[in-house]
């Protein structure tokens, strides 16, 4: 073969391996489509809307008070020893375990509203040897949300089923798509991304019974943290965006100060951090209320995910044996996840300077709370008292 021809056969060749690649490509991602639309069209897109607890749902709630009660008390003395009960809500139904005659629905905090009817106990059925409630939810109406309710005076931490909190996030996403994206978008891998099994959710009630918590110990100035969320929540939003670039570095320091393995580095680092988060306010020019709106959502919801996290972390050590009953739940994984879930956390916390709501405080408060553990022993029996702060501990202790 000539060389001329020979480099008419190359192209040609490479021509044909680039029009089979690329067919090849192509098949593939038709191919990913259509098992992605299958799957979706398999999904039932709505939650088992049952009339009472699954044995699964009962295996984590049983599981959660248990986290709590042992890994909790751990954590933080007198949580775990706390009476909360627990309200679960899917599409149609809300069930509360852990109260015996409940008052009337659930009232919302902190706008004191009652919300919901009678609860009914579930006919021959029963959560750990007792009785359980329930009631159906207006078609349209109100549901209690993931926080902490009232049933009369009891606080009691309040979220979705698993199987429902998966079907609403499929829908949320699903809203959020062009047209052309919502039959072939992967919701069940995505969402599986978000709340990553049994482990994760057990943590979640984790979370909002330590919110019942703080209800429990200091109702008051939940209250005021909600209502400062609802009242400049909005006007902390529009001022954000002059303060990105201040606020990537106060997360870029207190991601060094809590991964710092030397105390003495980790207290410079908290120092510096403090500094930058005085120099961000001034600089801005943030009222007073702005920064006590920080400061209240580190305190309300820092403080929740670090009891979220640090239950996880303690768990972890298998110091506790999880119930026998966790082995019918198939995601369950005995907290084995908590150090892939720590990174993500730490990562996450670095990417949270733009974030339009005050997600950037969970990560923050939750940061500062790690940072307490380790500079001001004690901080636990003063950060419920009024005007106290998170950051006003940690100044104290590094100044």
């Amino acid at each position: 073969m000539k060389p001329m021809e020979l480099r008419r056969y190359e192209m040609k060749s490479y021509k044909t391996i680039f029009l089979f690649s690329f067919l090849a490509l192509i098949s593939l991602c038709l191919f990913a489509a259509a098992g992605s639309a299958l799957i979706n069209l398999r999904s039932s897109g709505s939650s088992l809307a049952s009339d009472w607890l699954s044995e699964e749902d009962k295996a984590r709630l049983a599981e959660a008070i248990h986290l709590r009660r042992t890994a909790g008390e751990q954590l933080w003395p007198g949580w775990g020893t706390a009476d909360i009960p627990i309200l679960v809500y899917n599409q149609d139904w809300a069930f509360l375990v852990g109260l015996q005659e409940p008052a009337q629905g659930w009232i919302k905090v902190p706008a004191g509203i009652q919300r919901g009817g009678p609860w009914k106990q579930v006919p021959n059925d029963s959560f750990a040897s007792a009785p359980y409630y329930r009631q159906p939810l207006q078609k349209g109406g109100e549901t209690p949300q993931s926080f902490t309710v009232q049933v009369g005076s009891r606080w009691s931490a309040s979220l979705q089923t698993l199987d429902w909190m998966k079907v609403s996030l499929e829908r949320q996403v699903r809203e959020d798509l062009p047209g052309f994206l919502q039959p072939v978008f992967p919701y069940p891998i995505f969402v599986s991304q978000l709340v990553k099994g049994d482990d994760q959710y057990l943590t979640l009630v984790a979370h909002e019974s330590f919110h019942a918590y703080q209800g429990m110990v200091a109702g008051e100035r939940l209250a005021d943290s909600e209502r400062s969320n609802q009242m400049h929540g909005a006007s902390y939003t529009r001022a954000i965006d002059p303060m990105q670039d201040d606020w990537q570095a106060e997360l870029d320091l207190l991601s060094q100060a809590v991964t710092n393995n030397s105390s003495t580095q980790a207290a410079e680092l908290t120092r510096r951090f403090l500094e930058v988060r005085s120099e961000r306010r001034e600089r801005a020019g943030l009222p007073p209320e702005l920064v006590e709106y920080e400061q209240e959502r580190e305190w309300l919801e820092g403080l929740a995910r670090y009891a979220e996290l640090e239950v996880w972390r303690l768990a972890s050590t298998g110091k506790t044996a999880p119930l026998a009953e966790t082995a019918i739940l198939e995601d369950f994984e005995a907290y084995s996840g908590f150090e892939s879930r720590w990174s993500r956390e730490l990562q996450q916390m670095k990417r949270m300077a733009g974030d339009k709501g005050d997600g950037r405080f969970y990560y923050t408060g939750a940061a500062q709370a790690y940072l307490l553990d380790r500079l001001v022993p004690d901080w636990k029996t003063r950060v419920f008292q009024e005007g106290v702060y998170l950051e006003d501990l940690l100044a104290a202790a590094v100044r």
